[in-house]
């Protein structure tokens, strides 16, 4: 008997069952994957994300040898800011390692801590009590091996097609349609040292950033509806989205070497999900979704890995309905810190902006201060209400003699 069974090994579910494991408690850690093994992803982890890993004593190990972020370049049309952040939880870089470097390294800890870890491992059936309460998993293992294994609680930490919240029956809430499809591949020989983000006309977008062993990730990223059209002949339309956005870059990309296939993906809609029931819990992608477009989504599974965490502690050696309303204030916490994000990432993700936020981002980029404030509001380190508030806008438009095309 577990306390917890966590079902999905990557940056929510490792950290959930190592934080548990560290303080005492007897977690089984289970994943379909092997590790190191890759998954479709920004990479990018956010500052406050780092501090938890610094936190924790793995950031070493999970970024690697991935290249330090310290400046970025962001465009939107005609707007250009380029700058970075000051510290933030005494961080002053940012990472965006490979995730067979990053999720291998959360597994190595959870499994240091003392959680048990089963690789290979597929997730078939939730078990429940005659009262309707989830009490364990039933799931294969690589070799075809069927086992019950049971627990206090079981999490999905599964990602967006989560198992654990289907089977479970989680509602889902606060969905917005997704906008965009990426593609993106890794290149070798490119002679950029900073991170770039450039939303240009004709809706469509490119970004670029190091990760480890030399090489950059590179993405393009157009509108839905124009899916079919760019796979159809996706080479040349990937260098035409950085030609176009870019024509500086593309010249470079022209010039570098792709080591890896070009990856698709359609993003997955923007979603909320129930974040607990009876003897059951989501965290990360399998709770809550938001287009990658800010780059908060690891740094939010860390962050809410560490809340679900406190939940789970206070309410172990309680009973059920204690340790079900524990759960419950983890849901209503996460939806409550993650609201002004996850309503900025849906609006800001349309690849074109409302003209008030165009407005504090093109007056933002003509003064070095108000550069960092806006660094710091993608960071997540200062908060929407607080960029956009009305007396600050005013100050800022004053200060730097913009004339904005909305009522400030």
């Amino acid at each position: 008997m577990y306390d917890v069974i966590v079902v999905g090994a990557r940056c929510a579910g490792s950290p959930l069952a190592m934080l548990l494991a560290r303080a005492g408690r007897r977690v089984l850690l289970v994943d379909r994957a092997t590790f190191p093994s890759d998954t479709v992803s920004t990479h990018f982890i956010q500052q406050t994300g780092l501090a938890l890993l610094r936190d924790w004593g793995v950031l070493a190990a999970a970024v690697g040898d991935a290249t330090p972020i310290r400046y970025m370049t962001l465009s939107f049309k005609d707007i250009r800011i380029s700058g970075f952040s000051d510290p933030i939880d005494g961080i002053d870089a940012v990472y965006a390692p490979r995730r067979t470097v990053l999720d291998a390294a959360l597994v190595e800890a959870a499994q240091s801590a003392g959680a048990e870890v089963r690789q290979g491992y597929s997730v078939e059936e939730l078990v429940f009590d005659d009262e309707g309460r989830v009490v364990g998993i039933r799931g294969r293992s690589a070799a075809g091996t069927v086992s019950e294994e049971r627990a206090r609680v079981v999490v999905g930490a599964d990602g967006a097609n989560s198992t654990i919240a289907r089977l479970a029956g989680a509602t889902t809430y606060n969905h917005v349609p997704a906008s965009c499809f990426i593609y993106y591949s890794y290149f070798a020989g490119l002679p950029w040292s900073s991170f770039h983000h450039r939303t240009g006309h004709d809706e469509q977008q490119m970004g670029a950033w190091p990760t480890n062993d030399g090489l950059h990730l590179v993405a393009v990223m157009r509108k839905r509806p124009r899916f079919r059209a760019f796979r159809a002949a996706d080479e040349a339309n990937f260098q035409e989205v950085v030609d176009q956005v870019t024509p500086d870059l593309g010249d470079d990309l022209r010039q570098a070497e792709r080591v890896a296939p070009l990856q698709p993906m359609l993003y997955p809609d923007n979603y909320y999900r129930q974040a607990s029931g009876p003897g059951w819990a989501l965290v990360g992608d399998a709770g809550y979704y938001k287009d990658p477009y800010t780059g908060n989504g690891i740094a939010d599974a860390f962050r809410h890995a560490g809340m679900l965490s406190s939940a789970l502690l206070s309410g172990l050696d309680t009973d059920d309905q204690v340790l079900d309303t524990a759960l419950r204030a983890y849901g209503a916490h996460r939806d409550e810190e993650t609201a002004e994000t996850y309503n900025f990432t849906c609006t800001i993700s349309e690849l074109d902006l409302p003209s008030d936020i165009y407005d504090a981002f093109d007056a933002s980029s003509r003064h070095e201060r108000y550069r960092t404030e806006f660094f710091r509001l993608l960071a997540g380190a200062t908060p929407g209400h607080e960029f956009f508030a009305p007396e600050r806008l005013e100050r800022m438009y004053r200060e730097v003699g913009f004339q904005p095309t909305v009522g400030a």
